[in-house]
């Protein structure tokens, strides 16, 4: 998960091979249109959920949670963790 001043954005990675598995951000042209803001805890719920929808579709059930040591669970990192749980996506 990454949060600068403008931009909310998540990536899932695969771990043995250091790809991105999958990835969601407000910066997505696609998605800019429909958030009132694009750094809010609105804006990462729904970075969350289409971080989740997209795991599902790749077939990803399951991920595990890496968050920086600065990073407290709540705010935005919670909104996000929440929606990709609430996604559907198991969380280890």
């Amino acid at each position: 998960m990454n949060f600068s001043n403008k931009y909310v954005s998540a990536q899932v990675i695969h771990t043995p091979t250091a790809t991105v598995a999958c990835s969601a951000s407000s910066q997505e042209k696609l998605l800019k249109p429909n958030l009132e803001s694009t750094r809010d805890v609105a804006a990462a719920a729904k970075i969350g959920k289409l971080l989740g929808e997209r795991l599902l579709l790749k077939g990803i059930p399951a991920v595990s949670i890496h968050m920086k040591r600065e990073q407290k669970y709540h705010g935005k990192v919670k909104a996000v963790i929440d929606s990709v749980r609430e996604a559907g996506v198991k969380l280890l």
